[in-house]
């Protein structure tokens, strides 16, 4: 018996899950400024400055782009092999 997971509902899920997090992120780094972890998303979202609106929405974009990008090389591979398992 075999079980795919659908790419389109990983990808999407994945996505907003990151997108949301980056979110949250910036909301702590905000209020708790000194705690803040802005460094971390200068280093991982090109273009990312901290903060304006335009580099907040960079950052949820390319948030959201690389919950595909990990949808996009997990789900075939998850689906390849689990189909190769019996």
């Amino acid at each position: 018996m075999t079980h795919k997971i659908s790419l389109s509902a990983f990808g999407n899920a994945t996505s907003l899950f990151l997108a949301i997090s980056f979110s949250l992120c910036v909301v702590f780094d905000l209020i708790f400024p000194e705690h803040a972890m802005y460094e971390v998303w200068l280093k991982l979202l090109p273009g990312f400055e901290w903060i304006s609106w335009q580099s907040f929405f960079l950052g949820l974009v390319e948030s959201y782009a690389y919950g595909w990008f990990i949808a996009l090389i997990w789900i075939p591979l998850y689906n390849y092999f689990g189909s190769k398992s019996k």
